[in-house]
């Protein structure tokens, strides 16, 4: 946990800045902080909300203690904590890399680790590989968009995480999704009760995606995507991302 008035509590102009809806702890492999660190940490920095989430595959089988370990936590008065699971999208078709999720797990993180291809995950050397192999950009924004559409409708109520981030990793920039895969995006998002992050860690989704999802009115959160308690709460990116969606909307 951060020393006491080690940095200044970060700004809460945006309600969305109140919450820390991507936490990683030590139930994840590259995480190095604990539960109760990242607890003790939300509430130092006045955090009203906390979304404990670590990384699960198929055969991940510590979700009920994840769960359990959740439900044990000593909580401050005014913090709210739920628990998640973050997963990858394995296909075009949507589907997810999930385990069999016990009662407590409150939310799926749906995330573009990889690009979800017609047979399975592509990474990003393999989407590279086939762009320097003359396959248009369009098909692959088209995979990537149409993946993320059919995983909303198959898991329905959960959340984007990192949306896009994929995107810089295979030589590809958010600008060229375009409106109509963005409203796209946005419409089935509303549709489907899925909160979309803004991602500190990676800086996503852009302008451009946010715009869409506000004007689709998706709920927005804020995230760090904390692997240290040190991080919980901190945001910098994703202020001037919210700061500039609020600019830009009438």
């Amino acid at each position: 946990m951060p020393a006491a008035n080690s940095t200044p509590r970060p700004r809460r102009a945006h309600p969305e800045l109140r919450g820390d809806h991507h936490v990683h702890s030590t139930f994840s492999d590259d995480a190095r902080s604990t539960l109760t660190e990242n607890v003790a940490a939300a509430h130092e920095v006045g955090l009203t909300s906390l979304c404990l989430v670590d990384h699960v595959r198929r055969d991940t089988t510590w979700v009920p203690e994840l769960v359990a370990a959740v439900r044990a936590l000593d909580i401050p008065e005014g913090l709210t904590v739920s628990t998640g699971v973050e997963t990858k999208i394995l296909d075009a078709s949507g589907t997810l890399d999930l385990p069999p999720l016990p009662p407590g797990v409150d939310r799926v993180l749906i995330a573009d680790h990889q690009l979800p291809g017609p047979d399975g995950p592509l990474s990003p050397s393999q989407a590279r590989e086939l762009l320097a192999e003359d396959t248009s950009p369009d098909d692959l924004l088209d995979l990537l968009v149409g993946a993320l559409v059919a995983a909303m409708g198959r898991y329905p109520g959960n959340q984007l995480a990192h949306c896009f981030s994929i995107l810089p990793k295979i030589g590809l920039d958010e600008s060229l999704l375009g409106a109509e895969r963005l409203g796209a995006w946005a419409r089935t998002a509303a549709s489907t009760g899925t909160i979309v992050e803004v991602n500190e860690k990676w800086g996503c989704p852009g302008p451009h995606a946010l715009a869409a999802a506000r004007a689709a009115g998706v709920a927005l959160v804020a995230s760090t995507d904390s692997h240290h308690a040190s991080d919980v709460g901190r945001y910098d990116r994703v202020v001037r991302l919210l700061d500039d969606l609020e600019k830009s909307t009438p």
